[in-house]
């Protein structure tokens, strides 16, 4: 498939939002970490399911249910493809990464972990990635174990080892850190974890929209989780990847619908992988409209999307760390993290300048960005978040940093 020129203005046209104004000043968006904006694409395929092909899935013989099912099921053989998998049976549909988290530390962590074994995270984790394993080690008897970082809010891989013994059952990490845009070196971290035997799963809700997520690139991982909020498709809708032999070893998460394949009055039998974790009725239109979000996003080379975010990454912080009073979050090199910056300005709260940027049309993200443990360590209480996305441009960048020089002087009068 031949892809399209990389131009982000033209990209950005192709999203409604940013016809829209905020406080009268042009919409600028800076909160892709939080969630992205959505492409024409996406909203009219959705509008298209509801106006003509709305039915529910796998259950009627009429032809509008049997039109739904395809649809629904080719947007899973686009995922499929999409992440690099090799089996549709791999891929369930879950709400998003936290549900797709959750799954696995109710079902495989319920009937795999142990009393005495130990649960491995990192201090950059998500809440999402850090709390259901955290409970978990707490409601079996488990060690839940947190691999601290260096100074810059890297994993060192010689710190990381020595958190795993003979009793570690999994590893849970994330690809991309939300708070510090932090690139992990997930094939290197699999390859240290699969020496203790551990199982691995990998958070992949802020790399998918940015990095090119291949699973034949990133070693002998277990579970992957994603969600389409943040990959330009609909809320409400996300990915858990696991390998086969795993999840037809877990026990159902949820019960009821199709993921029942007969009930006699003494005992129920599940049905085959993927449904199996699938039940009641599932979010089609938002299965639907991430495919539509996966079409889009091949429009394009992930190589050309890569190279723009690095641009404004990279302009982003090294205009940052210009201004006075500024304290960021992670490294400094952005050679090591994708379009995100997390920071403090001295003297202003980042609900404040939050607040007083965005009367000019700049949305940014401010608080602990589900990461207090990460920023309770290196001693913030909140900050201010910038995080880009393959639509934004050098002029949102520039618009926000005058957003800053203007905030500076009505919060300091200099």
């Amino acid at each position: 498939m031949t892809k399209e020129l990389f131009d982000a203005g033209r990209i950005k046209s192709l999203f409604p939002i940013f016809k829209e104004k905020v406080c009268g000043e042009p919409l600028n968006y800076l909160d892709n970490a939080a969630t992205s904006q959505k492409p024409r694409s996406v909203i009219e395929r959705i509008h298209t399911f509801y106006s003509i092909q709305n039915s529910n899935v796998h259950r009627g013989v009429y032809q509008l249910s049997e039109l739904a099912s395809v649809e629904y099921e080719k947007a899973r053989d686009k995922i499929v493809q999409f992440i690099g998998a090799t089996k549709r049976e791999e891929v369930i549909f879950t709400r998003g990464t936290t549900e797709s988290i959750n799954l696995v530390a109710s079902s495989w962590g319920r009937s795999q972990i142990k009393p005495g074994d130990r649960i491995v995270v990192t201090r950059m984790e998500h809440h999402s990635n850090f709390v259901p394993w955290q409970s978990l080690a707490r409601e079996v008897g488990a060690e839940f174990k947190i691999v601290e970082l260096t100074s810059d809010c890297r994993i060192d891989l010689k710190t990381f080892e020595s958190a795993l013994n003979s009793r570690t059952k999994i590893v849970a990490l994330p690809q991309m850190s939300n708070a510090t845009g932090v690139i992990n070196p997930i094939t290197e971290l699999t390859s240290i974890a699969k020496k203790v035997g551990a199982r691995v799963l990998v958070d992949a809700a802020q790399s998918t929209p940015h990095l090119l997520v291949d699973l034949t690139k990133l070693g002998d991982i277990d579970f992957l989780c994603f969600s389409g909020h943040k990959t330009f498709g609909p809320t409400g809708i996300g990915v858990l990847w696991g390998k086969e032999e795993l999840l037809n070893e877990m026990p159902p998460y949820q019960f009821g619908g199709d993921m029942i394949e007969s009930v006699e009055d003494d005992s129920t039998t599940w049905n085959a992988l993927p449904w199996k974790f699938e039940a009641g009725t599932p979010n089609i239109a938002g299965v639907i409209g991430l495919g539509a979000a996966v079409d889009f996003l091949e429009r394009y080379d992930r190589t050309d999307i890569h190279n723009h975010e690095s641009r404004l990454g990279s302009y982003l912080l090294e205009k940052l760390l210009l201004e006075p009073g500024i304290r960021v979050l992670g490294p400094q090199d952005p050679e090591m993290k994708g379009p995100v910056v997390s920071f403090e300005l001295d003297g202003v709260h980042s609900h404040d300048l939050a607040t007083y940027i965005d009367r000019f049309g700049i949305c940014i993200r401010a608080g602990h960005h589900c990461a207090q443990p990460l920023l309770r360590k290196f001693g913030f209480q909140s900050t201010s978040r910038v995080s880009a996305a393959f639509y934004n441009t050098q002029d949102d960048i520039d618009r926000f940093l005058d957003g800053i020089s203007k905030a500076r002087k009505y919060f300091h009068g200099k």
